[in-house]
């Protein structure tokens, strides 16, 4: 097992799956303002992609706030995406990020699915400290776009 597989959280916070404790108006704050993937996403098209998501966070124990959020979209037997990764800026540099996103890997690893995937623009240090690759061939890959 890689030291990347045993990191935990620091102290006073916890990592969760349960879908209830997503701070839903925090998260897509978030994600609408904060994040250059979602710049704009609607409250509905976030809580539609919740539904059909794993939903990960990251809360703090003393006050049970919110302070990471991703979610993982998987057949839950051989593939995932990665998606909506966001550590609140107060957390930051802190080691709850890297530590959460070691924690979402391993449970969705957990499934015995055989690659995740994500894309990125920034923190690819972060997941490549954590097994991260680039693809060996993106030549193979297409995407269809609608917009």
């Amino acid at each position: 097992m890689s030291d990347a597989s045993r990191l935990r959280l620091p102290d006073g916070y916890e990592f969760s799956t349960d879908t209830a404790r997503v701070d839903v108006d925090l998260v897509h704050r978030w994600l609408s303002t904060d994040a250059y993937w979602a710049s704009g996403r609607t409250r509905e098209k976030h809580e539609q992609a919740m539904a059909s998501s794993i939903n990960f966070g990251v809360y703090d124990r003393a006050s049970g706030a919110q302070v990471a959020y991703a979610r993982g979209v998987t057949d839950r037997a051989l593939f995932a995406w990665l998606a909506d990764v966001y550590v609140d800026r107060s957390v930051r540099g802190k080691g709850v990020g890297t530590a959460f996103v070691a924690g979402v890997r391993d449970h969705l690893a957990s499934f015995g699915i055989r690659r995740i995937l994500l894309a990125t623009a920034d923190a690819h240090g972060v997941y490549e400290r954590l097994g991260f690759t680039p693809l060996e061939d993106p030549g193979t890959w297409l995407i269809h776009r609608f917009e």
